[in-house]
């Protein structure tokens, strides 16, 4: 038998999930009673953040502690820009695989190069911006295999094994996932540990592919929407409109609400496993999600933007007897997971993770942490990317970088197109939580605190050797 001091690790991460919609934060009017059990049993970090609130760059950033300049990673994975996590990274699943755990990854990979920028007819049967990611060293030692790049059927998902076959399922994909994690679980190897990361896709759009039991919910409840929510059209950060008003965003915020209570069924059925398997004090359980959803919110849907419904996470951990049960505001961005990871599991964090490892200040409740978490987004899209490039300019130079600190996020963009004006921003967010008065900073002239904070980001912004002109 294994030395019962190695733990177990069960990393679980849905996509699009914000930090305000869950139940025991008391903000989104949301159902999630598994969640919360868990959260009673766990630290909860109130202030978790996204590196970049987009699906690929954070997770290049969740498996190698890299910042997104760094992994090359800027942007999603997709058809027409030629980026994907190279198999040269160290990953935290290449750690644990050297170190004996039996590894896994399960759902949306969303890394790899979409097969249709290299030939017209994938083998596999990929369109889009999916991909097979064959056995190999682009799956960075995750061992066990079950899943797809990026592709958005709730109802009708695909994975892949260990073949360019497309497993076919009639099953919504937070519940289908969860099956294979469970069989997964009960399949393990005894003599060793494992570890096995768990990527939902919802409650990523499109909302409405949720079962109707979690819709019914919410049916009969009034729902209220956040004070920053103004009835009006919507559109997404780079100024383009979204079909349908206040009344679909009604719509989508039910389903919303519904896919989180799904989540927080499937995440139950995890957690009862381990006690069926007493396996709960053996295992370190983590659930998050990779950005927000603005849903609405100064008149925004998606993602990719600096306000908290968008950069802000749930982050849970829970391991008996070594974490406390409690809440703690440890400043935690996407790149001290790796680190942080590794430390409790007791292995070595590689040389080349540029995050923080928080795992002391969250055992022993400590909040002398990290100051100040680095964000950014970088103009993405194939269109935006050409017209840069016939420009003549560098689009990883635009885009904006903010800092966020306990107190205030302070903001620099410069445009998701050539030519448009810089805006630097600061708000505070102690006194204005829904971020609807921000500062605009001319110059520094009377705001000491914005000064301080653009110091910091170029100091960062140099570290990193980020080519955002400031």
């Amino acid at each position: 038998m294994r030395d019962k001091g190695q733990p177990n690790l069960i990393y679980i991460f849905a996509d699009q999930w914000r930090r305000q919609a869950v139940g025991y934060e008391d903000e989104d009017p949301v159902l999630t009673p598994n969640i919360d059990s868990f959260s009673r049993e766990s630290t909860v970090l109130t202030d978790a953040v996204t590196v970049s609130p987009l699906c690929s760059p954070h997770r290049g950033s969740l498996l190698t502690g890299k910042y997104p300049i760094n992994t090359g990673v800027y942007t999603n994975c997709k058809v027409g820009a030629d980026l994907m996590l190279s198999s040269d990274e160290i990953c935290v699943s290449d750690v644990l695989f050297k170190a004996g755990y039996e590894t896994g990854y399960i759902g949306k990979w969303h890394l790899d190069l979409p097969e249709l920028n290299v030939t017209d007819e994938p083998e596999s049967g990929a369109m889009g911006w999916d991909a097979y990611t064959p056995p190999g060293p682009k799956r960075h030692g995750f061992q066990y295999w079950y899943s797809y790049g990026a592709w958005d059927d709730h109802f009708a998902p695909h994975y892949w094994q260990d073949s360019p076959e497309k497993i076919k399922v009639n099953q919504w994909s937070v519940e289908h996932e969860t099956d294979r994690a469970l069989d997964f679980i009960k399949d393990r190897k005894r003599d060793r540990p494992f570890s096995l990361f768990i990527s939902w896709n919802p409650p990523h759009s499109p909302f409405e592919q949720v079962p109707e039991k979690y819709q019914k919910l919410y049916r009969e409840k009034e729902l209220p929407l956040r004070e920053n929510v103004h009835d009006s059209k919507y559109i997404v950060h780079t100024g383009e409109a979204v079909d349908g008003g206040l009344e679909e965003l009604k719509i989508n915020q039910l389903n919303y609400l519904a896919a989180i209570s799904g989540i927080d069924d499937q995440f139950g059925r995890i957690l009862q496993l381990l006690r069926d398997e007493q396996l709960e004090e053996d295992t370190i359980v983590v659930l998050t999600s990779d950005h927000g959803e603005m849903m609405g919110s100064h008149g925004l849907m998606a993602k990719h933007v600096w306000y908290e419904e968008s950069i802000g996470v749930p982050f849970i951990i829970r391991w008996p007897k070594v974490i406390p049960h409690a809440k703690s505001d440890v400043l935690l961005n996407t790149v001290d997971i790796m680190p942080t990871l590794l430390r409790l599991l007791d292995l070595e964090i590689p040389n080349s993770v540029e995050g923080t490892d928080v795992s002391n200040l969250i055992i022993n409740q400590r909040s002398d942490g990290p100051e100040a978490a680095y964000i950014c987004g970088y103009p993405g899209r194939k269109e935006a990317i050409e017209t840069f490039r016939e420009a003549g300019l560098d689009n990883r130079a635009y885009g904006w970088r903010a800092v966020r600190t306990h107190n205030y996020t302070y903001v620099i963009h410069n445009g998701y197109a050539p030519g448009e004006e810089r805006v630097r921003l600061l708000y505070n967010l102690r006194d204005d939580k829904f971020q609807l008065h921000p500062k605009q900073i001319d110059e520094f002239e009377n705001h000491p605190i914005a000064e301080e904070l653009d110091r910091k980001l170029r100091s960062w912004l140099s570290e990193v050797k980020d080519p955002f002109l400031i």
